[in-house]
């Protein structure tokens, strides 16, 4: 029965009649999508006649409504890479499944970069549904190289990843994203390997992330723009972009986000308004069944490329179109914001770079980290809503949202919630990883980082830290199973460390990536992605006929031990009354016991 019913579900969100019944819908729109409110912004004139012999895909379709393939999006930009000199394509990475991954660069360069010119990185496509950046990018450059736009590379190179997921992209489909209103075929969110890229920024997993890490390291982009599609509640907005520090609060790269605020911001606002769109701050609505309970800044986690660029100083905006809006809206808005990005670093760029050079320097003692959502709001924040009603759903049994497709045209004031850290870190001069951990080097490596690699054996005085109470997670998550710790004991030790072991001092630019990645507490760590299983598992036992004389003659040896021993057993009824737990703290204080069980093996130098 379960397959009639899903065709019978496909047939009738694709029946015509049924997207009638939905203003402004076309033939293959979701019916089940609130109304989309009536646009018609200036930008339009940025579209290609269909006849054009440069027109992209998703200006021939005649609802502008499609996206190509990966292989029909490789033809047209070697075709455009064969026509101009100011193109070239350059492979930085190969998908799981075997597809290349390239970015298209433009540029009055030639071959190499003039150091003295900003470079923009516009990246499309890490969630392949979300594909608004390669059709904008592909407009974009098309206007460069043949229709009087080429002034924009005068001073600005740019280096766009039209698909950076390209085995998710292949995933496509007319199923992939019901909350979104095109392209009528998507791209799928997850790569090849059923993992998100946008929660991989900091312990590098997967190819697609490293590749484009490596971009970075080597062309060192002055701004960083990570083009997205949002879900959530609807709203006015048809552009809503952010970036950690924004409006004054708690940055890793405070000069950069004020630099953003102060010049970049209302440029781009300005321009984005004058092509017929909507600019806003990023939306993240607190609670899906009432729109006015407020809105929060989405978190700070260097998982997401805007947390990663703060801690790393890379200039970063992610970009969230509206997932309610068209394509074609959401798509001309992003060229607009793109040709505006070049524009402004092109005018202001030598003041972003004093910015990234100042907050490169900043080598903070204590590095907050592990934030969490205020309990309470930060402010009041005017917020442009669309107006909507609740009603009895017989599917849910509750109240159910239903948005119209009408601007409200009251203003909303909704209370914003900001965060705050949980933790706070202290900067030790470096830290040893040891050289048996290849896969934690490499993955140091990758972001750039630099390192020392032993040639010899060296032993040296570090901290250790012995994790007291370690928990696994329940349940997988990105692939592997979370550990958190809550608190650690730090132990004085003299260690060796054998040929190939890395020191890795926090003394660089990318000294907190370096701090958050290691210091086992840190949310973002390797060590709470799950990466030392090893040091969860204790290897040496011992049976309770050896362990009790054991402790009858420690006790007779040691009254202290003793003492502390029988406080316990009167502090702790569940634990006197354990036997097994009762000789098993015997143990833990001999010297049989496992000296390396919970002991991290990445020591602190300080």
């Amino acid at each position: 029965m379960r397959t009639p019913l899903l065709i019978a579900a496909a047939l009738l969100f694709a029946s015509p009649a049924m997207s009638q019944s939905v203003p402004n819908a076309a033939p293959w729109d979701q019916p089940f999508l609130p109304p989309a409110p009536e646009w018609n912004g200036a930008s339009r004139d940025l579209l290609r006649a269909a006849s054009d012999p440069w027109v992209t895909a998703f200006e021939a379709d005649a609802a502008h409504d499609f996206s190509p393939t990966y292989a029909d999006t490789r033809a047209w930009f070697d075709r455009l890479d064969a026509a101009s000199d100011l193109i070239r394509i350059e492979q930085f990475g190969v998908s799981p499944e075997g597809r290349p991954i390239y970015a298209v660069i433009a540029s009055k360069d030639g071959a190499r970069f003039d150091p003295s010119k900003p470079v923009l990185l516009a990246q499309a496509g890490i969630h392949p549904g979300e594909i608004d950046g390669k059709d904008a990018g592909m407009m974009l450059l098309r206007d460069i190289v043949f229709y009087g736009k080429d002034d924009l590379l005068d001073r600005v190179n740019l280096i766009l990843i039209p698909i950076l997921s390209v085995d998710g992209h292949e995933r496509a489909s007319a199923y992939s994203r019901p909350n979104q209103r095109g392209p009528r075929i998507q791209g799928w969110r997850n790569t090849a390997t059923n993992q998100n890229l946008n929660r991989d920024y900091l312990k590098l997993d997967q190819p697609e992330m490293r590749a484009v890490r490596g971009l970075i390291v080597k062309y060192r982009p002055d701004l960083y723009v990570d083009i997205h599609v949002t879900d959530g509640m609807d709203y006015q907005y048809d552009v809503t972009y952010g970036y950690n520090g924004e409006d004054g609060v708690y940055s890793r790269s405070p000069a950069t986000a004020l630099w953003l605020d102060n010049a970049f911001k209302p440029a781009m606002n300005a321009a984005l308004k004058a092509r017929g769109h909507i600019p806003g701050e990023l939306v993240f609505g607190i609670d899906d069944q009432n729109p006015r309970a407020g809105l929060s800044d989405g978190g700070l986690g260097e998982r997401f490329s805007n947390g990663w660029g703060s801690a790393a100083h890379v200039p970063t905006i992610l970009i969230e179109n509206h997932s309610l809006k068209p394509h074609e809206q959401r798509v001309l808005g992003t060229y607009v914001f793109l040709e505006q990005a070049l524009k402004l670093l092109a005018s202001d760029g030598r003041d972003l770079r004093a910015a990234i050079t100042a907050d490169s320097a900043l080598r903070p003692a204590e590095i907050p980290a592990n934030f969490v959502q205020n309990d309470q709001p930060t402010v009041t924040r005017p917020f442009k809503g669309i107006t909507y009603e609740t009603y009895d759903s017989p599917a849910s049994g509750r109240r159910e949202i239903r948005w119209l497709g009408q601007a409200d045209p009251v203003l909303w004031q909704l209370p914003f919630y900001t965060s705050h850290p949980t933790l706070t870190l202290r900067r030790p001069e470096a830290y040893w990883v040891p050289s048996y951990r290849t896969d934690i080097i490499e993955r140091l490596r990758v972001h750039g980082v630099t390192m020392e690699t032993l040639t010899a054996p060296r032993t040296v005085p570090v901290e250790m830290l012995r994790l007291d109470d370690p928990k696994v997670g329940a349940r997988a998550n990105e692939g592997h199973v979370p550990v958190t710790v809550t608190s650690v004991t730090p132990e004085r030790r003299d260690w060796t460390f054998p040929i190939g072991s890395v020191r890795v001092p926090t003394d660089q630019p990318l000294g907190d990536i370096v701090v958050l990645l290691l210091e086992p507490q840190s949310s973002e760590s390797f060590f709470a992605w799950g990466l030392f299983p090893e040091v969860l598992s204790r290897v040496e036992y011992i049976e309770g006929y050896a362990i009790a004389p054991l402790a009858e003659r420690m006790m007779a040896a040691d009254p202290a031990l003793k003492a502390e021993f029988e406080a316990k057993l009167a502090a702790e009824p569940d634990f006197a009354a354990n036997g097994d737990a009762r000789l098993q703290w015997f143990y833990e204080r001999t010297p049989f016991y496992d000296d390396h069980y919970r002991l991290y093996p990445v020591a602190r130098e300080n």
